[in-house]
């Protein structure tokens, strides 16, 4: 393995086993967040960005983007340091669904659980597949699915 300079915290392939669950950090879903998503996926949907209409809604309130909670899902992932450098790609996003709004003021966390697990070594590493569950402050499901990505393998002694 070439020395890249990069500091590795993430666990590595061998390091993970079936079963194994993780608890993320929690984040607060701010208008920033909001306001920053719209502007960035061009997704400006009333139910986002718009206060009166959305008051007038199902929900009573604006909604995060789903798109959002996901990538903070992801992030919150990656600030656990569990995989934090030692991801080598993401493979798959599979039966994602989304449950629950999410609200400005929400606080979310993620719970995740290693499925399965396959060496690769020809790539340097293997595949993990985890449940995934975004929960709100009151431990409600938000969203739910399950990633597919791929470890880097322990370097050799």
């Amino acid at each position: 393995m070439v020395d890249d300079g990069m500091v590795r915290r993430g666990l590595y392939f061998e390091e993970f086993a079936v079963g194994q669950k993780f608890e993320t950090a929690a984040r607060t879903v701010t208008e920033a967040d909001i306001v920053s998503f719209a502007g960035l996926s061009g997704d400006y949907n009333s139910i986002h960005t718009d206060s009166v209409y959305a008051a007038q809604g199902a929900f009573g309130q604006r909604v995060a983007h789903g798109l959002l909670v996901l990538s903070i899902a992801s992030g919150l992932a990656v600030r656990s340091g569990i995989m934090e450098g030692t991801v080598l790609l993401w493979r798959d996003i599979a039966d994602w669904k989304f449950s629950r709004p999410v609200h400005i003021g929400d606080t979310i966390h993620v719970s995740l659980e290693i499925e399965a697990t396959k060496p690769l070594p020809r790539m340097g590493g293997g595949s993990l597949t985890l449940k995934v569950q975004v929960m709100n402050q009151d431990d409600d499901v938000v969203m739910s699915g399950h990633w597919t990505m791929m470890v880097q393998s322990k370097p050799d002694a």
